[in-house]
């Protein structure tokens, strides 16, 4: 029975909004990509199309746009996702997800891309 946080982000305001998906709106999301596009209304709402732009696992691996599938990889990274280099030419080995939301996948992070995401008082949170 998995369970999604997304974080849908609008581009034009400058905010984000958490949702939690179960049941049945979280298998809808099973076997996505990075890059793909979905209409919002599978997540509550309406007249939104959003783009998947990357998410992380229980254990707070990220997802990178480059592995196919779901699974675990470790692999030698220079830059983000995954690695920050603290100076110049600096790379390590880190373990990261593929580009698939899979059930290990808790987080998921989505921009939206036609529509306007409405925010009622209290809700969404201001980018800095």
């Amino acid at each position: 029975m998995p369970e999604f946080r997304l974080v849908v982000s609008d581009p034009k305001s400058g905010m984000a909004k958490r949702i939690v998906v179960k049941d049945p709106a979280s298998y809808s999301l099973i076997g996505l990509r990075i890059g793909e596009i979905v209409d919002g209304s599978i997540i509550g709402l309406e007249n939104v199309k959003l783009k998947i732009t990357g998410g992380s696992d229980l254990a707070g691996f990220p997802m990178v746009p480059y592995l196919p599938g779901g699974r675990k990889y470790r692999v030698l990274l220079s830059g983000k996702p995954g690695f920050k280099p603290r100076e110049k030419g600096l790379r390590k080995r880190v373990m990261v997800r593929g580009n698939t939301i899979t059930e290990d996948i808790v987080q998921i992070n989505m921009v939206v891309v036609e529509g306007d995401l409405k925010f009622e008082s209290g809700e969404g949170e201001e980018k800095n």
